[in-house]
């Protein structure tokens, strides 16, 4: 039995397929529809492609994509400002207040400490002996002492020593003990005023 292979017949003299490997280099972009020759170039094994569609550099899609872009950043930035002007002076008024707190616990640890004292002493220490002699007992006058009072003489939470005054101004019969607060100085308000035993 005789077997023929059909050859499709093309219209004109030039091959399709050959004409549109050389100008898609094998890949044809389009397919060819049946009615210009009777066959699809699909038939002959091609992958059929479509044209994607590039943005040029510098266009004005480009250019609306990085203008949205820093409008984002814009208002990172702002969410930013406006979180930090918020937070950071509660925070600053919550370390205020934690070292206020913390001075006055000192000072009633001194006070207590300068009380054992007197007991044992049946005096304060004087104004050269300061508050040092609740640690170190005093020159010429260690027989009595029972210290330390205290474990260490720390300064304020401020960094400054604590202060010590006999007679007392506010405490005429006995001392005063503060510290000069966030300013450094004696005397002052809000958040630089004295922390003493007078319990203001």
């Amino acid at each position: 039995m005789n077997t023929r292979t059909l050859t499709p017949q093309f219209k004109g003299t030039e091959n399709p397929v050959s004409s549109v490997e050389r100008r898609g280099n094998g890949v044809p972009p389009f397919d060819l529809g049946p009615s210009t020759f009777g066959f699809r170039i699909s038939d002959f094994g091609y992958p059929i492609c479509s044209p994607r569609r590039r943005v040029a550099p510098g266009t004005g899609t480009q250019r609306r994509l990085a203008a949205f872009t820093l409008i984002e950043i814009m208002v990172v930035v702002v969410i930013l400002g406006i979180l930090a002007a918020t937070l950071i002076p509660q925070f600053i008024g919550t370390t205020h207040d934690a070292k206020v707190s913390a001075a006055k616990a000192h000072v009633a640890e001194l006070e207590s400490a300068l009380e054992r004292f007197y007991i044992h002493m049946d005096r304060y220490p004087t104004m050269d002996e300061g508050l040092k002699v609740l640690v170190e007992p005093p020159m010429g006058d260690d027989k009595k002492w029972r210290g330390p009072y205290i474990r260490e003489l720390r300064h304020d939470p401020w960094g400054n020593p604590y202060q010590y005054r006999i007679p007392g101004v506010r405490h005429p019969a006995s001392f005063d003990l503060w510290s000069r607060g966030a300013d450094g100085v004696d005397g002052g308000e809000g958040q630089g005023a004295d922390i003493g035993n007078w319990g203001e």
